[in-house]
């Protein structure tokens, strides 16, 4: 017998999720958006939301969701994404709706959208990342930038005296009677993605049944903003964003 003809057993074990389209990913080196885009794909093909998925983006680095992840997408206004999704929504009930945004977009110019969305218990999902800095448009400091912080606008750090003090956006949102479940999850081990897609699992399964809003805060690294190597820029989240924005669940 040839030993061509000999039929192997199916050795892998890892695929590209088919939500994901092949535009080459610009995201810096490092950035956990890709891994969080590779998870939301990941679920909602599972769940078999794809044909019946609505993402809403915004302005920032986040924006760019909707080139990488096959579903359909509304590009929001900086900071509106909430109001946008709470319409598609209720427009499209049978429809899983979620945003995607920054710390920036999401709790500062939309901090009253996100706060009046969660209030009111709209059936949507929030997905924010948290890298503590504006990465997109020149590293200058956001309202989750920590106390002591360097960054564009903080050249000698955040001062709570001048600047006001970090905010921790989830579990202001977490105090809501609208929302439901409200988690804060991180990407930088394998360990932590796994915990990070059960929670968005849990999130589209309670938006799916009506339960209210769900909120996950997904405490990130933007290694070209602090200008920190990837590796760097991990151990620096976890020695310093993690005590004050400790992983968990808040609600639910």
């Amino acid at each position: 017998m040839n030993p061509e003809d000999i039929k192997r057993p199916e050795n892998k074990v890892y695929s590209k999720p088919e939500l994901l389209n092949d535009t080459p990913m610009h995201y810096c080196p490092g950035c956990s958006h890709g891994v969080v885009h590779k998870l939301v794909a990941e679920v909602i093909k599972e769940m078999g939301y794809e044909n019946n998925c609505i993402g809403v983006a915004p302005v920032g680095c986040a924006v760019f969701a909707y080139t990488y992840i096959d579903v359909d997408w509304i590009e929001a206004a900086h900071g509106r994404a909430p109001a946008v999704a709470t319409a598609a929504k209720r427009l499209n009930p049978e429809n899983l709706v979620f945003t995607y945004q920054g710390d920036g977009d999401l709790a500062a110019i939309g901090t009253a959208e996100t706060i009046h969305a969660a209030n009111r218990g709209e059936n949507i999902v929030i997905i924010f990342i948290n890298n503590a800095i504006y990465g997109m448009t020149g590293g200058q400091m956001a309202p989750t930038t920590l106390e002591g912080q360097k960054t564009a606008t903080t050249p000698y750090g955040r001062r709570v005296d001048l600047n006001g003090h970090p905010l921790k956006i989830s579990d202001l949102l977490a105090q809501l009677e609208g929302t439901c479940y409200v988690t804060r999850q991180s990407v930088h081990t394998p360990a932590a993605v796994r915990k990070a897609k059960a929670a968005i699992r849990k999130a589209f399964e309670n938006s799916m049944a009506g339960n209210g809003t769900s909120v996950i805060e997904v405490v990130s690294t933007c290694n070209s903003g602090w200008k920190m190597s990837p590796a760097k820029a991990n151990d620096w989240m976890v020695e310093n964003m993690h005590p004050f924005y400790p992983l968990g669940d808040i609600k639910g």
